[in-house]
């Protein structure tokens, strides 16, 4: 005999205390500097940092990240069309993509356990860094697009808007060196194309984590309101430092928290 189906899951709303708010402010301060210099949504600093303080699960981490994400990004975005540093169409068709894959990896989500999604992690930063290694960025290139650049764009930000739903992250860190790689994009277009990526696509995978409830939603705003303080600053400076200076920051950024993570991940489990 069925049942009928029961009311929507709310979202968690976890108790924060001064010793734990304090700390969120800043996270969300140098994630909001990050995600206006690199592009990215700043994810790679929440997820391990909601982890490490709120002593909060993988996927709570990456669903909750997802709602801090959203307001740096969004002025980071707009702050990089004002400079002109934005390549629409790419966009436009990175965008696509990601809000499919958002919505996929957010079901996957339910079904990879915790220690498999720091491995994930963990492997996603490396493969950034190796990439980032053969970079050389030409701030002026516009290579166009045809129709295989146009699919192979929407591909990309198909497995963007995975990440995104799976590991709380913006997107970014995986958009920002192909595009300056694979598809020969100078790099504040290829940053400015990836901030206007993955609002839908963060958008779309907060939604459907939210109906999975998998979002704290105090913490989430705590670092997504301190993140519109530094946001622009970090767009600011991307336009100023040389576009090599910037793939050797990136490139360290990442292997910062790639090692914080593999910490995490190396730790034994709690016995119960």
């Amino acid at each position: 005999m069925s049942h009928p189906p029961g009311p929507p899951a709310e979202p968690r709303v976890l108790g924060l205390g001064r010793a734990q708010v304090l700390p969120l402010l800043g996270v969300g301060l140098v994630s909001g500097f990050f995600a206006g210099l690199f592009g990215i949504g700043g994810g790679l600093v929440i997820v391990p940092a909601l982890v490490v303080l709120l002593r909060i699960e993988q996927k709570l981490a990456a669903g909750t990240s997802l709602l801090a994400i959203l307001p740096a990004a969004s002025i980071a975005a707009a702050s990089y069309a004002l400079e002109g540093s934005i390549d629409w169409p790419v966009a436009g068709l990175l965008a696509i993509g990601a809000i499919v894959g958002a919505q996929v990896g957010a079901r996957l989500l339910q079904r990879i356990p915790r220690r498999a999604l720091q491995w994930i992690f963990v492997g996603f930063v490396t493969v950034m860094i190796v990439q980032l290694m053969f970079v050389i960025p030409d701030r002026g290139a516009d290579p166009g697009i045809d129709v295989a650049r146009g699919v192979g764009l929407i591909v990309l930000g198909l497995v963007a808007g995975l990440l995104s739903a799976i590991l709380g992250i913006g997107g970014g860190g995986v958009v920002v060196p192909v595009l300056m790689v694979w598809f020969g994009l100078g790099d504040l277009a290829a940053k400015g194309a990836s901030l206007v990526m993955m609002l839908p696509g963060v958008i779309s995978g907060l939604v459907a984590n939210w109906r999975l409830k998998n979002v704290a939603v105090r913490a989430g705003l705590v670092v997504g309101a301190s993140s519109l303080v530094s946001s622009p600053l970090g767009a600011w400076v991307a336009h100023l430092i040389p576009a090599q200076a910037g793939a050797w920051l990136f490139a360290a950024f990442l292997a910062f928290i790639g090692v914080s993570m593999l910490r995490e991940a190396l730790r034994p489990s709690p016995t119960v």
